[in-house]
């Protein structure tokens, strides 16, 4: 294995940073920067060159799609001159002569990838992937071999990615010797020639091209539906403590995922016009006992538990609906009826305004509203009129049913210029 030679020249950025690796890393790159060749390489040589048997790396994307269109042909063109290597295109991986595997994998179901070991493992785009992916699958995957990550990506907004960011910058601030960061500006690699880049400029908002091009996390998250609403609740000290107040019932809204998570949202409704969002709560991969359950372990009192209209469909395999299984559990839910996804994003976006969120319970929840974005059509170069389907979509839709189940109850919501207007604070002790 030593005699291999890999066709792979890294620049002079990216040699760097292939001699800065340590445990945990958080490297921000420009678009154009050659961010997956520098992955794949990494991958490979720690495939090869790690001491431990069998050594399994992976390269893990948001979509299974993104993984072979943006990363396979790299990992084949880089391994090909290996004697031996073996590919799989099914499953998408290379499995070398010392043992070693180097596997392409996707974050869209974060409890398929349980189970596994893994000495290396990089994120790619890191900011659009389910958090859950690393903190409970990947994570504990590295930990009997004291494997190491990457996270790799663009910004986009104040999200998990930023998180890291700034906890890489912390922890190499203290001292540790297990962290490297860096943060690559088109302005400053120099690798996107000055006039591509005076064009992107001119081409792209400004928004775009500092988020895109010079790796800003304050600009807002472009095709984001609610980036300016979360925006004015965190400038509005509406991210906070919200206590559970036990005078008042809280109503769950519910997003029922059949082969994917469930999410549900806790809310109280007071009746000066504010709603109190106490808590969140997402899991995928169990049935609906084990949400049953985790409603009755809460000790709140509740209202409404609210769900889309698809529960009332019966399941080919039983013969009876969700709404009936939820009703054999304890569970009676009101069904919201079908609307039009944009009349309920528009409802969702009525209400936030009127909305305090636990900053503890809904960490998550609040984290995927923020970015809950529309699709981007790559070939027209334009947003389509309809969302991305991706981690964020069960909060985003749960939160919908949400706002139009409270829509209904007019007894408890005022027009906006009343609740700007209130004098109940439901924060003041």
């Amino acid at each position: 294995m030593a005699n291999i030679k890999i066709p792979y020249k890294p620049r002079d950025l990216q040699a760097e940073m292939h001699n800065n690796i340590k445990r945990w890393n958080v490297l921000v790159m420009h678009r154009r920067f050659g961010k997956t060749v520098f992955a794949v390489n990494h991958l490979i040589k720690h495939a090869l060159t790690c001491p431990l048997p069998r050594p399994r790396v992976a390269f893990v994307a948001p979509t299974f799609t993104q993984a072979k269109r943006i990363a396979w042909d790299y990992v084949k063109y880089y391994t090909s001159v290996i004697p031996g290597a073996k590919f799989n295109e099914t499953e998408l991986r290379v499995d070398f002569p010392n043992g070693g595997r180097l596997m392409l994998l996707s974050a869209e179901n974060p409890d398929a990838l349980r189970g596994i070991y893994l000495d290396m493992a990089v994120f790619d785009e890191f900011g659009m992937q389910n958090p859950r992916v690393w903190g409970e699958v990947v994570r504990p995957a590295l930990s009997d071999r004291e494997g190491a990550a990457i996270f790799l990506g663009t910004p986009a907004g104040h999200n998990h990615f930023f998180d890291l960011l700034e906890q890489a910058r912390s922890e190499t601030d203290n001292g540790s010797d297990q962290w490297y960061w860096k943060i690559v500006k088109a302005s400053e690699s120099k690798l996107v020639k000055e006039t591509e880049l005076d064009a992107a400029r001119a081409q792209m908002t400004p928004e775009q091209y500092e988020q895109e091009y010079e790796c800003s996390f304050t600009a807002a998250i472009i095709g984001a539906y609610y980036g300016k609403l979360m925006a004015e609740a965190d400038d509005d000290n509406r991210i906070t403590r919200v206590p559970y107040d036990p005078a008042y019932p809280v109503h769950t809204a519910w997003d029922l995922g059949v082969n994917d998570s469930t999410a549900i949202w806790f809310a109280q409704i007071f009746r000066g016009g504010a709603v109190n969002v106490i808590d969140y709560y997402e899991n995928g991969g169990v049935g609906l006992d084990h949400y049953a359950d985790v409603i009755n372990r809460k000790d709140y009192n509740y209202g409404d538990h609210l769900a889309p209209h698809d529960i009332e469909v019966r399941e080919l395999g039983s013969g009876k609906s969700r709404l009936e299984t939820a009703a054999s559990l304890g569970l009676r839910f009101k069904v919201i009826p079908k609307m039009k996804v944009a009349d309920g994003i528009n409802a969702a976006r009525m209400l936030l305004p009127k909305c305090y969120f636990d900053r503890d319970k809904c960490t998550t929840g609040v984290e995927m509203l923020r970015q809950y974005r529309q699709e981007w059509d790559e070939r027209r170069k334009m947003f389509r009129d309809h969302p991305r389907h991706d981690f964020t979509s069960h909060a985003a839709d749960a939160f919908r049913y949400l706002a139009i189940g409270l829509e209904n109850r007019q007894r408890f919501v005022k027009p906006p210029q009343q609740v700007a207007q209130m004098e109940y604070n439901p924060f003041t002790l």
